[in-house]
């Protein structure tokens, strides 16, 4: 690959804060989808504490998933393979580890503000404002850490994961000052139908120009190091990169095909989502052909494993991200648990695997030492991919149910005693990721704390 520093010089404190962050808020960020999950089962249960109530559990579920779990996960190894790949420590630990810190105050505050009902009241956009100038600072910080790096680096040739990193970091940081409208402290938001395409620019983006990046900066390190082979091809890796930003960016819109939105910004949306198959495909060619005829390598091991099957979700949720797109398909799929599942084969599926994997992959790295449990690690694998393919189809055929029967003009009371049995297993399918964040917070924790590894 790249020029790579002595493994055993760099202290990757900040990579060590970020493990410790991802793991500790996919505990907080699944327990409160079990309660969310819970309360749809039974909806009184939590009927007179009002800040644990339905409205409030699920915008903390879903900014802790995004914000909590998967962005520093993903961010942990970034700070890992970053200045590996170009021969030169870390610009500044003190400075990633007071990000970490400040990180991990905003995710508390979020969780404060929200139970108490501050909220900016928009999806994906809840957070008040102060947090939001928190966030946006954060990943400038972050980015400025990693372009000072770049700067003083010894290897000249920029791997692909280096520029997928940049790109997110900063677009994000750009991106989420624009949709939650930071410039506008007293409502964080606009008026009307400017509002709606602005917040979908942000709700879309905040996966295609933060999530996907950073995820296919990991796949794009671990799975060629893992297989001990050459990527299959650098100029794919640069097709999809591009193609990711000039495509990505213009389909926001498609989730409001049924509002008054100009017709040639909906069209626009529906295009460049069905040209999505393009930045997918070279992503997932370039990554599977270079591990054609090496799957005993990432078999044998867990990082790259948890990488390898969040690169196989991302192929399935990206093709029915664009089969969505269509008014035909979408006045059947959406505002129905359809678009539930589809959301975390995303996150959870091919995000969070990627940043579980980029956790287990460069934990003994930083360590020097096996996990502590190679058989914990394989176990939440398996609870993890379980629960979340149970989601997805459970999901699925209750989105279909209520899609189906609103078409046909029934209420929406009359639409859930038919779903009831579907929360139930949900409800229990949420148990089993809960109980496996616990687990991999463990085991975490006991691989950094503990001299001798446990069972492989």
């Amino acid at each position: 690959m790249n020029a790579e520093i002595n493994e055993s010089a760099p202290s990757y404190a900040t990579a060590k804060a970020f493990c410790y962050t991802s793991a500790f808020w996919m505990m907080v960020a699944t327990f409160y989808g079990l309660l969310g999950a819970t309360e749809l089962v039974a909806p009184d249960l939590t009927g007179n504490l009002g800040h644990i109530v339905f409205g409030r559990v699920r915008p903390t579920h879903i900014n802790l998933v995004l914000f909590g779990f998967v962005t520093p996960g993903l961010l942990a190894a970034a700070f890992y393979y970053i200045p590996r790949l170009l021969g030169t420590r870390l610009f500044s630990e003190k400075l990633g580890v007071f990000t970490a810190v400040a990180w991990n105050l905003a995710l508390a505050t979020a969780v404060i503000t929200l139970a108490m009902g501050m909220t900016q009241g928009r999806e994906y956009a809840e957070l008040i404002w102060p947090i939001d100038v928190t966030v946006v600072a954060a990943f400038l910080l972050v980015f400025f850490n990693f372009i000072m790096t770049v700067r003083q680096r010894e290897e000249k040739v920029l791997y692909v994961s280096v520029w997928y990193v940049l790109a997110g970091c900063i677009l994000t940081a750009c991106t989420y000052a624009l949709g939650n409208v930071i410039w506008r402290p007293n409502s964080g938001a606009l008026v009307g139908i400017p509002d709606a395409i602005l917040l979908w620019f942000y709700g879309h983006n905040v996966f295609g120009l933060l999530l996907t990046p950073l995820s296919a900066g990991v796949a794009y390190y671990v799975i060629p190091r893992a297989t001990r082979s050459p990527l299959y091809s650098h100029t794919l890796s640069l097709l999809g990169f591009w193609s990711l930003l000039v495509v990505y960016t213009h389909i926001g819109t498609h989730h409001l095909l049924q509002v008054p939105v100009p017709t040639w910004l909906k069209v626009v949306a529906i295009v460049d989502s069905i040209a999505m198959v393009i930045p997918v495909m070279a992503f997932l060619i370039n990554i599977w052909y270079t591990a054609k005829g090496k799957l005993g390598e990432i078999h044998a091991d867990i990082g790259a494993k948890f990488v390898f099957t969040g690169t196989i979700m991302y192929f399935f949720v990206s093709i029915q991200g664009s089969f969505m797109a269509l008014p035909d398909v979408q006045r059947v799929t959406h505002f129905n648990n359809w678009v539930v599942a589809h959301a975390h084969i995303g996150v959870l599926g091919f995000a969070g695997m990627i940043a579980l994997g980029g956790l287990y992959y460069t934990i003994p790295k930083i360590t020097g030492r096996p996990l502590f449990s190679r058989f914990l690690a394989d176990f939440q694998y398996w609870m993890i991919l379980i629960g979340m393919v149970g989601f997805t189809i459970v999901l699925t055929i209750a989105g279909l149910i209520q899609g189906n029967a609103w078409l046909n003009g029934e209420t929406v009371y009359r639409v859930l005693p038919e779903i009831h049995a579907y929360y139930v297993t949900r409800a229990g399918l949420g148990l089993m990721i809960f109980s496996s964040a616990v687990l991999g917070f463990y085991n975490v924790v006991r691989s950094f704390q503990t001299r001798s590894g446990g069972r492989p």
